[in-house]
């Protein structure tokens, strides 16, 4: 039963990588903009850069591990 729910979690597709790509893409827009309102000027802008460098980062990891896993 546990095996079955666990296999929900696992992004086996490009397609499914790119909609996770997507969700942190827009959540991490979403906190940026919090950091430009919270702190503004040069500083607000800085965090809301790392945020979005943050999802590229992570989305090549996912991609990787999905080419990856479909080597396999």
């Amino acid at each position: 039963m546990w095996s079955r729910i666990a296999r929900l979690f696992v992004i086996k597709t490009k397609f499914e990588a790119f909609l996770v790509i997507y969700g942190l893409g827009v959540g991490a827009v979403e906190r940026g903009m919090h950091y430009r309102a919270q702190y503004p000027g040069a500083q607000g802008w800085l965090l809301f850069g790392a945020c979005t460098v943050a999802v590229f980062m992570a989305g090549g990891k996912i991609i990787e591990a999905v080419e990856h896993g479909a080597s396999d």
